[in-house]
Order: structure tokens, then sequence, then C-alpha cells
């Protein structure tokens, strides 16, 4: 608690005051920083306690402004496990969100689909997660303050926030779709046996992120949404080799369709 309120007066003395909404954004996805009123950036480097993105293409940087009335903050950057960080720093930016007063957060991704249905570009829903990663971010002794020892975790994501942003959708003329997200540590990607493996278990899509700030998330009874990008297509009977560039490429194309999304849910809060 000591280093998550360090960083939290840090942040108010930046001027990251009277926050709302927070924002996730994942691998690709920058868009929406176009739409927000922009009035203050805070690299990672200087918050203290926060990790540094080793990922190039994950800026590290903390972004404060508003859409419409409401007071935003933004994580341009994300963290994850395949890069050597403990859970409890992949999620230390999204307790210090909450200690801010952040009331509800929006998250994004990119994801390899595995519903054969979903393809190259689709935004997709995520209703529920099947957490394959190998460590917890709740390991270890609980911190009270943050929330209780075993938090229930039958509605991760937020019916109320995932409605609205199919609502959004609707009106916006974007199909949303909806699925299971598989958490995986990565860095690499799957196996054609892998991938039927985790068919089998009930997961439409995977990725590498997400599910440690849900888990966090819900222990801080903060509300959360999330939405996939399919980049990739995952049919173990058709597979090509994949490189990132062509994950980037997708996601940036799709970015914004989610956007606009987001943009507009948040500003109908």
């Amino acid at each position: 608690m000591e280093q998550l309120n360090k960083a939290k007066d840090f942040l108010l003395s930046h001027g990251f005051l009277n926050a709302e909404i927070g924002v996730v954004l994942g691998t690709g996805l920058n868009e929406l920083l176009n739409l927000i009123n922009v009035t203050n950036t805070v690299p990672y480097a200087k918050i203290p306690g926060f990790p540094l993105s080793t990922v190039e293409f994950h800026k590290g940087n903390l972004i404060y402004g508003d859409i419409e009335n409401k007071k935003v903050i933004v994580m341009q950057g994300r963290f994850h496990a395949y890069e050597g960080y403990s859970m409890q720093q992949i999620v230390f930016p999204v307790r210090v969100l909450k200690l801010l007063g952040v009331q509800k957060l929006f998250l994004s991704n990119a994801a390899g689909g595995i519903d054969l249905s979903f393809k190259k570009g689709d935004l997709v829903l995520i209703d529920d997660h099947i957490n394959l990663q190998l460590e917890n971010p709740l390991t270890g002794k609980n911190i009270d303050e943050l929330g209780s020892r075993f938090p229930d975790m039958s509605q991760p994501y937020s019916k109320d926030l995932s409605n609205k942003l199919i609502e959004k959708a609707n009106k916006l003329n974007i199909k949303l779709k909806k699925g299971v997200y598989a958490a995986v540590n990565g860095p690499n990607l799957e196996t054609r046996a892998e991938y039927r493996y985790l068919k089998i278990i009930g997961a439409d899509m995977i990725g590498m992120s997400t599910v440690p700030e849900v888990i966090a998330a819900n222990h801080m009874q903060l509300p959360c949404a999330a939405i996939s990008v399919i980049t990739d297509e995952c049919d173990p009977n058709n597979l090509h080799p994949l490189n990132i560039d062509e994950i980037i490429e997708v996601a940036g194309k799709a970015d914004t369709k989610l956007s606009n999304l987001f943009y507009e849910t948040i500003k109908s809060l």
C-alpha cells in the first residue's frame, strides 16, 4: 500500500484529479488518444513504483484528459508476464487507477481467433475468461485495503458496461461479437495441438494479457469490460507462420472502430 499510495500522491500532484474512467490500450491500439482532450502525459519511468514496458510497440505513458465531461486516465502500454514481470507489477497501474478514483475500467487487447467464425479485424466483447497463466496477482498476503482474500469471479466482466458497449456498437453499425478469452504466458504463439486443446476447453480467442488486470479490478470491486481485436485466425488445420508486424498492422486497421466505440460508450456514461 505504501508503494501504491506513493504513486497515487505523485499523480495527484501532477494533475490527475477527479478521475472517473480508466482505459487500458492493447497492442497496436492508440487512436482513442486522438479523441481525448489530453491535458497531461506522464511517462511510466517517472511514476514511483511503475514498471517499464520492454515491448517496443507499447509506448509506456499514463495519459490524463477529458471525454466530454468525463475525466479519463489512459494506460498507453501495459505489462506482460513474458517480459519477466511479477503479477503484482503487472497489476500495479490498475490498482493505482482505482486509488485515483477510477470507477469504471475499459480494456482492449489483440487476440488470436480460435472460433473460426472470428476473422481478422473483428471486435469481440470478452464475456468470460480462462486463466492459463502460471501466476495470480492475488498470490501472497492479501492487501485488505484493496479487497477481500477470496474475491468472487462469477461475473468478472460487468454486465452493465458490456451491455452499454453492445448498445453503442449497434448504433455505430459496428459488428461486436462475443467470446471467451484464454490468457497464456507467451511470448511464443501456440502450436496446432495447443489450439485444438484451447478450443476443447471452451476458448474462443487467446492472448497474453488482460486477465491479471481483470482479476485485480474484481478484487477492488472495480467494474470492467474488455474487447479483443482479432489479429490472426488460429485454425490448426490451416496454420500459417505469423509475425508481430502482421498483428500490429491488423490491430491498427481495426483501431478506428474500437476507439469510436470506446469514445461513444464513455461519453454516454
